[in-house]
């Protein structure tokens, strides 16, 4: 059994059906549990608040699907805020930074379409 962490991006391209091809070999993996944010939440809904036509994406439905799909919800809490000040200044983005303190706490994998996220450490894992 594997806990895999799906960064937001890719939770949103999943949810438009452009799933990224590597993620899809994960998916196939029956063994492999998968894991959404409350920060990935807490993102879309900041990002939602905006009110960009480019942004179409509804926080409250979004969440239900995840749910529905068999998402598991890893929520943020303080051990993951404090690993967030020990980990080298590669990325500023507070929300993919709190996505891989919880990767590293957690012992999960962080799959993830931003190239520099994946330069943290083995947890996370570039998909593409």
């Amino acid at each position: 059994m594997n806990k895999i962490l799906l960064d937001t991006n890719i939770l949103i391209l999943t949810a438009a059906g452009k799933t990224p091809p590597k993620v899809i070999n994960y998916i196939n993996d029956r063994t492999n549990i998968f894991l959404f944010s409350s920060a990935s939440i807490w993102e879309i809904a900041i990002k939602s608040s905006l009110n960009r036509p480019s942004f179409p994406i509804y926080p409250n439905e979004f969440y239900n699907e995840l749910l529905s799909v068999g998402l598991e919800e890893l929520s943020v809490n303080s051990r993951h805020a404090l690993i967030v000040k020990t980990l080298p200044t590669l990325h500023k983005d507070p929300f993919d930074r709190i996505l891989i303190a919880q990767a590293i706490y957690e012992g999960v994998t962080l799959l993830t379409t931003d190239k520099i996220m994946a330069e943290y450490n083995e947890q996370v894992v570039y998909v593409g």
